[in-house]
């Protein structure tokens, strides 16, 4: 970690002995750009971090108010790297996740170097409107997962987005654009990944992953790329829309939500690798609307497996596939001031054979845009109720984002 901060203050304080320093100081886009003489490569560097508080209370139908919990904690700490390298059209990404939440859990494949790289990807622009992605980074998958933690409009993603994103994983990405006469605009993205998810350092059980994914922005493009922004920043003078669809297929998966949750381990020895396998599918549906103040984001989705439920012969060992449905909505005006009242319904059906319980969740939040997404205080209030259950929970959030 010392010397990875030792790198960083080097390059920041000395750049210029690289090449050509170009100044930008305007607050969120970046701490330092540098541009070597020949223009030969480039490099922007920045950072951010949120600090967030969460407060939860039990709510029970008979006995009343339970159990409260309180917890302060840093939940994102990033470091991010981009620029183009040897020639504009080959650009590149690194970023760094620092906080224990970025680095996450040990799992049991032993993958226990700490999980610090989110990005390493390349993408390079090979012939007109194509363009090639190498490395690691995050899957075509639902909108909301694709939206940077740093530009939501609550303080954080909804269930559905932790019951069903299929997050990040290594491989390759084929992207391409067109329009249909003069506003239609056309996105299509391919994605062959290793379906095991970020920082592997073991060789792949399964199968391939495979993610197609289609957007249609029949008004054309949004402002400042907007549909990937949460809550309304940039104040569309004319309505924009984006509805997009993608369907992920893992083959022979390992893992019970396709390249992430739990690995489905076989101590009885009938699988030679020690695994249950499963093919997974993952379907995508999402919508963004933009327009002057009001903002409004949609999100449905739907898994499902050849095999939900593993078990040994000898009941040794078990597994279950989660698969279900989700639906997700949101919705938020931000006011002239910059103040942003929004609210948010997500519901959860996991399928009956996954023994879970399905859930409504309803949150009402108020964020403070200081400097749009790269300074702002966000606060929210979340009501969860649970099915055949008189336990409900109260989950009152608050969180401040910085972003140089």
């Amino acid at each position: 970690m010392k010397k990875l901060l030792i790198f960083t203050l080097t390059i920041t304080l000395t750049g210029n002995l690289f090449g050509q320093e170009v100044t930008n100081t305007k607050f969120g886009k970046g701490l330092y750009n540098v541009i070597a003489a020949d223009s030969s490569w480039s490099m922007k560097f920045g950072m951010r971090f949120q600090s967030l508080y969460v407060g939860e209370t039990n709510f029970n139908d008979s006995t009343g108010v339970g159990a409260s919990s309180n917890q302060f904690l840093i939940r994102r700490a990033r470091l991010k790297f981009d620029g183009f390298a040897f020639s504009p059209k080959l650009k590149y990404k690194v970023e760094l996740g620092l906080s224990n939440r970025d680095l996450g859990k040990v799992d049991s494949r032993n993958n226990d170097a700490p999980r610090m790289i989110l990005d390493a990807v390349l993408k390079w622009n090979f012939y007109k409107n194509f363009v090639l992605w190498g490395g690691q980074t995050k899957l075509p998958g639902n909108r909301e997962r694709v939206v940077s933690s740093a530009n939501m409009q609550f303080v954080d993603r909804s269930l559905l987005n932790s019951r069903f994103n299929i997050d990040r994983d290594i491989g390759l990405q084929l992207r391409h654009h067109f329009k249909l006469g003069n506003n239609f605009v056309v996105r299509e993205m391919i994605a062959m990944s290793q379906g095991e998810g970020r920082n592997l350092v073991q060789d792949n059980l399964g199968g391939m992953q495979w993610t197609g994914r289609v957007e249609l922005l029949p008004f054309g493009k949004f402002e400042s790329k907007g549909d990937y922004v949460m809550s309304a920043i940039k104040r569309e003078e004319k309505p924009k829309l984006s509805l997009a669809f993608t369907y992920d297929y893992n083959d022979r998966a390992v893992k019970d939500r396709s390249n992430q949750g739990s690995y489905m381990i076989d101590e009885s020895g009938e699988n030679l690798d020690g695994y249950f396998h499963s093919n997974i599918t993952t379907i995508f549906a999402d919508m963004m609307f933009k327009y002057k103040g009001f903002s409004m984001m949609g999100e449905y989705a739907i898994r499902d497996a050849d095999v939900v439920e593993h078990f040994s012969a000898d009941s040794t060992s078990s597994a279950t596939v989660y698969t279900g449905s989700g639906l997700n909505l949101c919705m938020g005006y931000m006011f002239e001031c910059n103040w942003e009242l929004a609210l948010r319904y997500t519901q959860i059906d996991p399928a009956e054979l996954t023994g879970k319980a399905a859930h409504q969740q309803y949150t009402f939040g108020i964020s403070r845009f200081v400097v749009g997404h790269a300074l702002k205080v966000q606060a929210d209030v979340s009501y969860l109720a649970t099915d055949d259950s008189p336990d409900n929970n109260l989950m009152y959030r608050l969180q401040f984002d910085i972003h140089f």
